[in-house]
């Protein structure tokens, strides 16, 4: 008798919440026309500062956000309680895309969905294996299971929070619609860890 186990599974998580997206929209609208924003993974793309998570228009996600994360946390048997590192919204245009890219100095990373039009751009998660870099058999012409999947494309929908380990490599498409689609990224770490990033100086 064979036995079969998977090991090394990659958890993301997604919830959908019940919050004023259009407040937020507008919030986000109005902030980008006063600020340039900053340069990282995205391109086409504005990215704002770092701090998103201070600003009180925005305390209803933040909520919601220490709440999922706490469910997590119970999930997943971690001690201690999780805090923000950093959080920003983005806005991609028809065109903008973001780069393949990780979250180093943080635990979980995610992203909330403000307006997501169709065909706005699907996040994708890449296999972080090594073994999806080595030379692969072939298969018979049939959807093999989720273990052997070497990405996973995951559509954006308006008040959908996705939550990932920091480790997982993802990207973001290329908005491929008429109209903007605004987001908001995050980072946690349990608590403790934000002097380590206060000593590294990191943002």
């Amino acid at each position: 008798m064979m036995i079969k186990a998977a090991y090394f599974p990659t958890i993301v998580y997604a919830k959908d919440v019940n919050l004023n997206n259009r407040l937020f929209e507008n919030a986000v609208i109005e902030w980008s026309q006063k600020d340039q924003g900053i340069k990282r993974t995205n391109l086409k793309g504005w990215h704002s500062e770092t701090d998103m998570h201070n600003i009180p228009v925005f305390k209803p996600l933040v909520d919601e956000l220490f709440q999922m994360q706490r469910e997590i946390y119970k999930e997943e048997w971690l001690d201690k309680e999780p805090t923000i590192g950093n959080m920003w919204a983005n806005i991609n245009p028809p065109g903008a895309m973001n780069r393949p890219h990780i979250h180093p100095n943080s635990h979980f990373s995610g992203v909330y969905y403000i307006k997501a039009p169709k065909n706005s751009g699907q996040i994708v998660f890449n296999d972080p294996r090594t073994l999806s870099h080595m030379l692969m058999p072939t298969r018979i012409e049939k959807t093999p299971p989720s273990y052997l999947w070497r990405e996973v494309r995951v559509d954006p929908l308006e008040g959908r929070i996705i939550m990932f380990p920091s480790w997982l490599w993802h990207c973001v498409d290329p908005n491929e619609s008429n109209d903007i689609r605004i987001s908001v990224s995050f980072n946690f770490i349990q608590k403790g860890f934000e002097i380590y990033l206060k000593l590294k100086n990191i943002k």
